[in-house]
Formats: structure tokens, sequence, C-alpha cells
């Protein structure tokens, strides 16, 4: 594995597959569990073509690689520092020939890229729209927390066209935006496929959905078994620690 610099105040962390690691820094934004469990409900096949819109340190991108035998992964990033760290961890991982990274803005994807170039697009976006409670003064923590660079228009209409007929968007958000999500999804000829709900235990409302939709697809929708988080504080349910490879 390559050596790679680490500027001031960025760590490296273990993904804990394929002994792969990322540059964080957590002075501006580290990613979360909704990117690891969306890269395990995500799926690329041979010979496809994956696009993640707002990869931030390019988690996705990278889990993906790990996990799928998708011919070449992308991410798509607007934020310079945070794009530098994922292009260095694509390089420390020795990930060149799978995997790039592109600076650039969700809401010029499709000219940036062309119509139609990838077979799947996966997207954890921001959460927030900007008038839903008190935005991070850090710029860097805002941008990906609140529809401050893109909103959820944004992310589907480009996600859209990105896709080539029958590919499939992969998405992960809040459950208090899902009718807007759904109605945007056809809105933009994206046919939502499968739900899955993310409750912290048991016994609690779900904090997260996983979103599949696929570009021109029929009707019909299954709604999967809800994934639990927690067995008890502190201890993962069986299913995290595969999905996170532990």
């Amino acid at each position: 594995m390559k050596t790679i610099k680490l500027r001031e105040n960025e760590r490296l962390d273990d993904l804990q597959r394929n002994g792969y690691r990322i540059i964080q820094n957590p002075d501006k934004f580290c990613f979360g569990m909704d990117a690891v469990l969306l890269s395990g409900f995500a799926n690329v096949r041979k010979k496809e073509k994956m696009l993640d819109l707002g990869t931030g340190t390019g988690i996705i991108p990278i889990l993906m690689a790990a996990k799928t035998e998708g011919d070449s992964f992308t991410g798509l990033e607007i934020q310079p520092e945070s794009a530098d760290m994922a292009a260095r961890s694509v390089q420390l991982n020795e990930l060149e020939n799978r995997v790039s990274i592109v600076e650039g803005d969700i809401r010029e994807a499709s000219a940036l890229f062309g119509c139609g170039a990838f077979s799947v697009v996966t997207c954890n976006p921001p959460y927030m729209l900007n008038e839903h409670g008190l935005q991070n003064p850090n710029p860097y923590k805002a941008i990906a927390r609140h529809e401050i660079a893109c909103t959820l228009e944004d992310v589907l209409r480009e996600g859209a066209r990105l896709l080539t007929p029958k590919g499939r968007f992969y998405m992960v958000h809040r459950p208090f935006r899902l009718v807007e999500i759904l109605t945007g999804f056809t809105a933009h000829g994206l046919e939502p496929k499968r739900l899955k709900f993310v409750q912290p235990f048991a016994d609690s409302a779900p904090n997260m959905v996983l979103i599949e939709a696929v570009k021109g697809g029929n009707a019909g929708v299954i709604v999967e078994k809800p994934l639990i988080v927690y067995r008890e504080p502190g201890v993962y349910m069986e299913e995290i620690y595969d999905i996170y490879g532990y």
C-alpha cells in the first residue's frame, strides 16, 4: 500500500474492508453510518459504472469497489478539500484503475459526464432544508447537512439524467421527507422499487430510509424488513457488523 502524506488535522481510518483506509479531517466532515448502510444496500454488477453524487471523502465509491464487482466507480464532490482527501485515499488504496474522484457541482453533473453515462447512481444527500434547525457554523459540515450547494430536486433531476435506461438510483435519507422523495422520483421517471427503514432499536421509530429506484421501471415497490442498528446500547445487531465488515 502506498504512503500518502497527511495534511494538518487529517487522520487515517481503517475501513475494515480489504485493508482499505480513508483520509478524514474531523474539523471538516467525517462519514457516518448512513453512508456505510447505503454501501450495503446498493449493488454494482459486473461491467457496470457507478457515480456517487456528493461523495465527500469518497467513502461510498471506495466501499463499493471493495464490496462489488462493478467496472468503475466515480465520486463527484464540490468541496475542493474533501475532493482532495478522497483522491488521496484512492491513491493510498491503489484503486486508481477502478475509482476516480471529480471535483464538480451536482447541479451540473449531467453536463459534466453526459446523459446516460452510468448504470448506477448513489447519493447520501444533505437531509435538511435551509429552514430546518440551526446550520452548523462550520461551512464544510453545513454544506453536507443542509441544502446549500444542492437541493433534493437537483439530486433527483441529475441522477435521472445520468442513468442509462433501467439504471438504478440508490439513496439514503430521512423518513420525514419520504413523500417528497417518492414524488420527486416518479416526476423524473424513476420508479421506486425497494424501501428499507432503519431503526436505532427494535422498538424505536425509523430515523433513516434506504431507497432503490429504477429509471423507467415498472410500478411496484417492496418494503423490506427494517434494519435494526442496536441490540442494546453500544452493541450492534449482527447485520450491522456484517455491513461494516467486522
